[in-house]
């Protein structure tokens, strides 16, 4: 009889053990778009010529996360109408209202749910609107968010910036205090950083949010990735810049138990023209 019903016991726990269901991970694909601000100089190459084709590339690559940088407010709004299915987070950075440059975090609300979300300036000041930091040419601000993945409810710590094109210290005091807000905020979340980091992959500022002594370093996902596609540049001005001159300066970066499975810099155009003065870049990553 014990015999008996030690049998039972095992067939009832292979039985619950069959019907439990496992958690399944997906890859999401992370874009980091600087999507050039509304110049009126810029001429055929301007916004209004570009905003339709901008929103495509985003749908047509499925991007689950979108850091975009140099969005103005009425670029966010064109944005917004033609990305129903994605929220946005961010603020402009000269009055943490609507004026001045957004870094723009965007993210496909069927994929992720929002659990926290928010801005700082990297700046001597962070919490002060509009503040501009140490030898900066501009107000510099990053967007953060905390995203709970609908298909396993892994939770992602995500950052976007862009960095100042002028200042050295700057750029140097910037890296320093994100990655020290990444740290804070992270806990055992994964990190994925996009950003227009105005800085090639050989500089100093590279070297700085990349540098293995550093417990809080990340990891730039072209370095690691299983394939990589593309033009080793991602600013080309639209084009004019001569092709050897062009230098890589649009970034993901990846912290935490992140597989980077691809990594491609889009230099397409359409009948020549181009989606930015900017290549997106786009990477796919899977929860290890």
């Amino acid at each position: 009889m014990k015999k008996f019903a030690y049998l039972i016991a095992l067939l009832v726990m292979a039985s619950c053990q069959c019907g439990e269901k496992k958690s399944e991970t997906k890859p999401l694909n992370v874009m980091s778009f600087n999507i050039r601000y509304d110049n009126p100089d810029d001429s055929l190459n301007n916004w209004k010529y570009r905003k339709d084709r901008a929103a495509q590339a985003i749908l047509f690559y499925k991007a689950d996360i979108v850091g975009t940088q140099e969005v103005l407010h009425n670029q966010l709004e064109d944005l917004k109408v033609r990305l129903p299915q994605y929220n946005v987070i961010g603020v402009g950075r000269e009055d943490g209202k609507e004026k001045g440059e957004y870094s723009a975090l965007w993210y496909n609300t069927e994929r992720f749910d929002l659990t926290d979300s928010g801005y700082f300036w990297l700046s001597e000041t962070p919490e002060v609107a509009g503040s501009k930091g140490w030898d900066g040419a501009c107000e510099r601000i990053a967007t953060w968010a905390k995203l709970k993945d609908k298909v396993d409810n892994r939770e992602y710590l995500v950052m976007n910036t862009h960095l100042d094109h002028v200042g050295v210290v700057a750029r140097r005091e910037g890296i320093s205090l994100m990655l020290n807000r990444i740290n804070e905020l992270s806990g055992k979340m994964p990190v994925i950083v996009t950003g227009d980091f105005n800085a090639d992959p050989e500089s100093d500022v590279i070297a700085h949010v990349t540098d293995l002594n550093d417990p809080l370093h990340l990891t730039d996902a072209r370095t690691v990735a299983s394939v990589v596609y593309g033009p080793s540049w991602s600013w080309h001005d639209f084009g004019e810049l001569p092709y050897d001159r062009r230098p890589l300066i649009d970034y993901v970066f990846v912290r935490g138990q992140l597989k980077v499975l691809r990594y491609g810099v889009l230099a397409e155009t359409e009948n020549e023209a181009f989606l930015s003065d900017h290549a997106p870049v786009l990477v796919e990553v899977v929860a290890e």
